[in-house]
């Protein structure tokens, strides 16, 4: 007898619909065919202990599975209970005339209890947009698919559950979440706040011009002066996410299995930090059967790289066109997937090799060909793409023991929510461009035009400290974010003069 089930791929962030083919006939022996991967494979013998330990068993006959598109790589654990419902059905062991309406994943245990799939989101918009009346799959992923309005997610938790519904007609409770609500509840819970963060009030300062505009930054400062510490609370200060980008967001990370248990939408801006020995690959994303890298995992949010010059320079140097096309590409030779990765990147460095260069209370300093090694390693075309340099020095001791409490997170949000709202303004007319930072020179033109005092104040600070031409753009971008902070329709003599302190690695006696 021959069944047909409905599981699914993924490939990039898009799901692909495949077509189980369950035939049972006389013989013996098992066949999996469509392209399974060893994980595919292995299901059979999953299968076999948990129909066994719920009263069920496999047929000791001849049993074919073909997975179509038969030219597709599927892999993962994921088709367990696909394949197990549709050797019952063409075993004639339940009775699931209408088993062709649902969709239908999980990972067995061989208990038969379910463990959760990646790619809940993803798989369920599919389902959706092709008509299935329902998706069947893990407890822990349920929340997760339901995001999805218009298609009956059942949250289970043991095989016997689908058999009973399907052979005995027995009712499976729906999961039914407000995705407004879900969103909108978690929308202010940070993690981190500036409030904790004593004294460093310029450096404040700079990340929120940095959040106001979208502007990558760098600090620049010896061990132990806050960088860390005020890089982890920048995403405290964006802008809330629109339900848009959280659903953008979430598919990445269901994409990944990175969706915590029993959670739904995600409300708050990813923060990723990967460590300095990370590989190209794994920054950028690709591999034999390509998953999104770190750079998308912080697609709407910011990608930390601590210790920026102990990067491997090839892994920085791929960085170069995700940051400038905002999406990254990957090819193989039967396929090809694209991810975004719209993220606001934040390094930090030490100035030396021995991390005290530029502190007058620090150790000896490196020597000159020491220093200059040393930061050669970051190169200037993946500098250009920062906008803002900014040099953290260490804490005084009166203001650490201070019990005064700084502003809070939500306080600076505020103005910079507001700043964001004039930009979209400005840009609504524009398809690719939000915020400051996504500024084309044609806009810089258009948007960042100088008064005369302006103009010889940005030439002369060109010319006496030395400013490479990269850092003209940039100031003009940057003070054009200072100006929409304080709500000014025109950049200001003072916007100018506070933009080209943002320029330390761009001045004489840093970077050759």
């Amino acid at each position: 007898m021959l069944v047909k089930v409905y599981g699914s791929a993924v490939f990039g962030v898009e799901a692909t619909t495949i077509t189980v083919e369950v035939n049972v006939a006389t013989g013996i022996g098992y066949h999996l065919v469509g392209l399974p991967d060893n994980a595919v494979k292995e299901s059979s013998f999953r299968i076999a202990a948990a129909l066994q330990n719920n009263g069920y068993k496999f047929p000791g006959k001849k049993i074919i599975v073909n997975m179509a598109p038969a030219d597709l790589r599927k892999e993962g654990s994921a088709y367990d209970l696909t394949f197990a419902l549709g050797i019952l059905a063409a075993s004639d062991q339940i009775k699931a005339e209408n088993i062709s309406d649902y969709l239908i994943m999980g990972e067995l245990s061989l208990d038969g209890s379910l463990k959760p799939i990646r790619g809940a989101l993803p798989i369920a918009i599919k389902a959706k947009e092709e008509g299935f009346k329902g998706f069947i799959l893990p407890m822990q992923n349920a929340k997760e698919a339901a995001i999805v309005k218009g298609l009956d997610v059942y949250g289970v938790d043991n095989i016997l559950q689908v058999i009973n519904f399907f052979n005995e007609g027995e009712a499976l409770e729906k999961t039914i979440i407000d995705t407004r609500e879900e969103f909108y509840k978690n929308l202010d819970h940070l993690e981190h706040d500036f409030a904790d963060v004593k004294g460093q009030e310029s450096i404040k300062r700079c990340m929120e011009i940095a959040a106001a505009g979208g502007h990558n930054i760098i600090l620049i400062g010896p061990p132990g002066a806050g960088k860390t510490m005020l890089a982890k609370r920048l995403p405290s200060i964006l802008p809330p996410m629109t339900l848009h980008e959280a659903l953008e967001t979430t598919k990445i990370h269901s994409v990944v299995g990175r969706i915590k248990d029993h959670v739904g939408l995600m409300s708050q801006r990813p923060f990723r930090s990967p460590h300095h020995t990370i590989s190209d690959v794994a920054l950028v994303g690709g591999g034999a059967y390509p998953q999104p890298g770190e750079i998308s995992l912080s697609h709407n949010g910011v990608l930390f790289l601590d210790e920026l010059p102990e990067f491997k320079r090839g892994v920085l140097e791929v960085m170069r066109q995700p940051l400038e096309d905002r999406e990254v590409t990957i090819s193989r030779a039967k396929f090809t997937v694209t991810y975004p990765s719209s993220f606001m990147l934040v390094a930090s460095m030490n100035p030396s090799p021995s991390g005290f260069f530029n502190d007058p209370g620090g150790p000896a300093s490196s020597s000159p060909g020491e220093m200059q090694r040393y930061l050669s390693k970051i190169s200037g075309p993946l500098l250009d793409r920062i906008d803002i340099h900014i040099e953290v020095t260490p804490v005084p001791f009166d203001k650490l023991s201070e019990e005064r409490k700084g502003e809070s997170s939500m306080e600076i949000r505020e103005r910079v929510t507001k700043a964001r709202q004039l930009q979209t303004k400005r840009f609504e007319s524009f398809e690719n461009t939000h915020y400051n930072a996504q500024m084309s020179v044609k806009h810089i033109r258009q948007f960042c035009e100088l008064n005369d005092s302006s103009k010889t104040l940005l030439k002369t600070a060109m010319e006496r400290l030395n400013l490479s031409a990269r850092a003209y753009d940039r100031i003009l971008k940057v003070s054009r974010t200072i100006a929409d902070i304080e709500a000014s329709e025109n950049i200001k003599d003072h916007h100018i003069s506070e933009a080209i302190q943002y320029r330390s690695l761009d001045r004489e006696g840093w970077l050759g």
